[in-house]
């Protein structure tokens, strides 16, 4: 019977068309069992979560079964439902937050920013492009397209600062602070954070702070200059008070240079830095001589380890400073015969060039230790704050953290934050800490010893 049947279609249907109309039948018949297949994986599915809250049974009854396989839909629409609600929420929390904030997909594709980004990334309104191009197509910024890279590379969070070109022309630059976060699937969510205002304030507040050391400058002059013709002139009995005036007057205009000295690095930073090559152990050893008449009356003495030549690119003048300061900081607080320890040391990150004279990411680590009473330790994160030791009342630390021993009686809370300015300044990092074996103050420099051009961005890995 069938096989007349099969003569019968042969007989109507060429050969050819009917080899065709079997395969679409087989794939129509394949088809039909795979989404078979996905409805019973379904089903069991939505059964097996009403069977977990249900007492077993062994055979079910087909209206019991057709009400847990109703309840499970209920069930599943529900939680579809909170879960869309959860999402509105969301994006309207996202939409009408004070920051900006875009997600790109796994191949860099816009899925969502809000009107904040939009903003801040030059988008005019009403000329919005659609979700779903590619995050450069939209915006031209290759500081925030190298964020989202690191942040999916390292799958963790970082963060990073630029100034984003003005667009369209007409507009100013706008300083922007993002942060990059990793999420499931190649993801990535970037918080933009717009620092204009921040910026302007710093910059007010450093224009204030030069505007008044210029003023203090000149009358600090006129006193010293009147208190020393007055030396010779007075009685004997009033020298010590016109002494004391002098020394009080000095103290101060050497506080205004170092207002002016803090204004021009925040103002210029890499700018003002005079770069020419310098041998680092001589200049140590420079800056340690000028201070031997405090040394010799301690008796103490420079314990150097390290090599006797190291040529670094650096600002000379003001790389002795730094040096000249932590040095001075460890005679002082150190006890009476015990040596200040100095040493350099330089490392190449690992793969890179072995020739130190052309490969710029060579470190140099110079260290400054003491046998003094080092740091109170709750005082370790504030020693860099400007006016740190000069003013405790604008904290709310313990008298004895806010005026730590290391800083001195009469420091006025400027040199440490002037150190840590110069470091930036040559791209290098500056740090303290408590020495284990001597107790005693541990600052620890690390410079390039070529100094690079400074990066539009700086990325930061975040815990």
């Amino acid at each position: 019977m069938g096989e007349a049947i099969l003569a019968a279609v042969l007989a109507v249907v060429p050969f050819p068309s009917f080899v065709y109309f079997a395969s679409g039948l087989g794939l129509g018949v394949l088809l039909t069992w795979i989404i078979q297949a996905r409805l019973h994986r379904r089903l069991r599915r939505l059964l097996s979560i009403v069977e977990s809250t249900s007492p077993p049974s062994s055979t079910p009854q087909p209206s019991a079964l057709f009400s847990r396989l109703s309840a499970a839909v209920s069930l599943q629409t529900e939680q579809i439902y909170q879960l869309q609600q959860q999402l509105t929420d969301n994006q309207r929390l996202l939409s009408e937050a004070p920051i900006g904030y875009l997600q790109v997909d796994g191949e860099n594709r816009l899925v969502y920013w809000n009107v904040l980004a939009r903003k801040l990334l030059g988008i005019e309104h009403g000329q919005e492009p659609r979700l779903g191009r590619l995050l450069l197509e939209v915006v031209r910024s290759y500081e925030l397209d190298r964020l989202i890279e690191i942040a999916r590379e390292q799958q963790r969070s970082v963060q990073a600062e630029w100034t984003f070109p003005p667009t369209p022309p007409e507009r100013r630059p706008v300083p922007v602070r993002g942060l990059g976060v990793h999420l499931s699937e190649g993801c990535v969510g970037v918080y933009l954070e717009d620092r204009r205002e921040a910026v302007l304030i710093a910059q007010q507040h450093n224009r204030w702070t030069s505007d008044v050391a210029h003023e203090l400058k000149t009358p600090l002059t006129s006193v010293r200059l009147v208190a020393e013709m007055l030396q010779s002139k007075v009685d004997a009995s009033v020298r010590p008070w016109l002494d004391r005036l002098l020394n009080e007057t000095q103290r101060l205009s050497s506080l205004v240079q170092d207002l002016l000295e803090l204004s021009r690095l925040d103002v210029q930073a890499v700018r003002a830095l005079s770069i020419k090559a310098v041998d680092l152990p001589a200049l140590v050893r420079s800056a340690w001589e000028n201070l031997t008449p405090l040394s010799s009356a301690k008796q103490q003495r420079l314990d150097y380890v390290g090599p006797s030549q190291l040529t670094i690119q650096a600002d000379e003048p003001r790389l002795y400073r730094v040096l000249f300061n932590l040095l001075d900081n460890s005679i002082q607080h150190s006890e009476n015969g015990q040596p200040i320890r100095i040493s350099i040391s330089s490392a190449l990150p690992e793969g890179s060039s072995s020739n130190p004279e052309t490969d710029g990411s060579e470190m140099i680590t110079i260290e400054v230790i003491d046998w003094g009473p080092g740091f109170p330790e709750a005082a370790l994160p504030h020693v860099f704050e400007r006016f740190y030791r000069a003013d405790a009342a604008r904290t709310h630390l313990a008298p004895a953290v806010a005026q730590p021993s290391h800083l001195g009686p009469n420091g006025s809370g400027l040199g440490l934050a002037i150190a840590q300015q110069i470091v930036e300044a040559h791209s290098g990092t500056i740090t303290a800490a408590n020495h284990p074996q001597t107790g005693g103050a541990w600052l620890c420099i690390r410079l390039p010893r070529i100094q690079a051009v400074p990066q539009s961005i700086n990325v930061t890995a975040l815990p």
